[in-house]
């Protein structure tokens, strides 16, 4: 998810804590757990730093968006909040372990994926089921400020909101397990990507060289977007010699499409395609 997602998760964890028992040191060091918690993930940024070889693609949302380190970062957020606000309450560990959970497990669901069970497997996991950007999630939580606002009692509120989103993901989840097994019939491979419309989808398929992009829902008839074809034949060796980036997304993707003409040799992963080009294409120069 964006960064202003994970945002809204860690504010909206805070507010389902039940905090009428909490002095205000307390209360400031729970806002800075699930806060914290919502965005360390995401410190692999700073992998682009040290980035010789073309890997952060890999990099990012790898080991740090594992599910074995979700303890180690929790620990060091509890021991944060510890220092800085002198808390002792072991739930606070527990409230961080539940903000870094939700980041790496949320991940999971939208096309770029996580590396969730680094290092034992260096495998991305990707749904696809979700958009990078969900104005669902967006809206779930305004409503829940909103109504919020004008209770007493606010952390039930946020309860409820989290309810309604776990009940949204499930059935985006369903419908995409759906798509998924009827494409998985006919065709080699098959990848999803949400649309921001819920319960719409595109659907990514491959056999042999031809790869097509489906709009579909389980609402109405699929329509088939683009027709692609994958260059199976060519080596990619004289690519990955001088772009390792193009290594990278080949082992990333799920699949791509191989570009091989007087002009450019190159892999493009089709989940992306915009009908003219895919944001993630790795090519050199004939």
């Amino acid at each position: 998810m964006d960064t202003i997602t994970h945002t809204l998760f860690g504010l909206t964890l805070y507010g389902a804590a039940d905090k009428r028992d909490l002095q205000q040191h307390e209360k400031r060091a729970l806002f800075v757990t699930t806060l914290v918690g919502s965005q360390i993930p995401d410190s692999d940024v700073i992998s682009r730093l040290w980035d010789t070889e073309g890997m952060y693609q890999m990099w990012h949302r790898g080991i740090t968006h594992s599910i074995f380190l979700v303890p180690l970062f929790a620990l060091l957020i509890y021991i944060l909040v510890r220092l800085l606000f002198r808390v002792t309450d072991i739930r606070y560990f527990w409230w961080a372990l539940l903000s870094v959970f939700v980041h790496n497990t949320s991940d999971l669901f939208n096309a770029w994926g996580t590396g969730y069970f680094e290092p034992i497997s260096d495998v991305r996991i990707t749904f696809g089921v979700i958009p990078i950007v969900d104005f669902v999630y967006w809206g779930i939580f305004l409503v829940a400020w909103l109504v919020a606002r004008k209770q007493e009692v606010r952390y039930k509120t946020y309860r409820y909101a989290w309810a309604a989103l776990v009940l949204y993901v499930a059935l985006q989840s369903a419908q995409g397990a759906y798509l998924y097994q009827s494409y998985s019939k006919e065709y080699d491979e098959v990848a999803l990507s949400a649309s921001f419309i819920p319960t719409h989808f595109t659907v990514i398929t491959k056999t042999d060289e031809d790869v097509s992009l489906f709009q579909d829902s389980i609402y109405q008839e699929a329509t088939l977007q683009y027709e692609l074809t994958s260059a199976e034949k060519t080596s990619l060796e004289p690519l990955f010699e001088v772009n390792q980036e193009a290594r990278t997304l080949t082992k990333w993707s799920p699949f791509v499409v191989i570009v091989a003409n007087e002009e450019r040799l190159g892999v493009f992963d089709p989940r992306f395609y915009d009908g003219e080009s895919s944001f993630l294409y790795e090519y050199i120069e004939r």
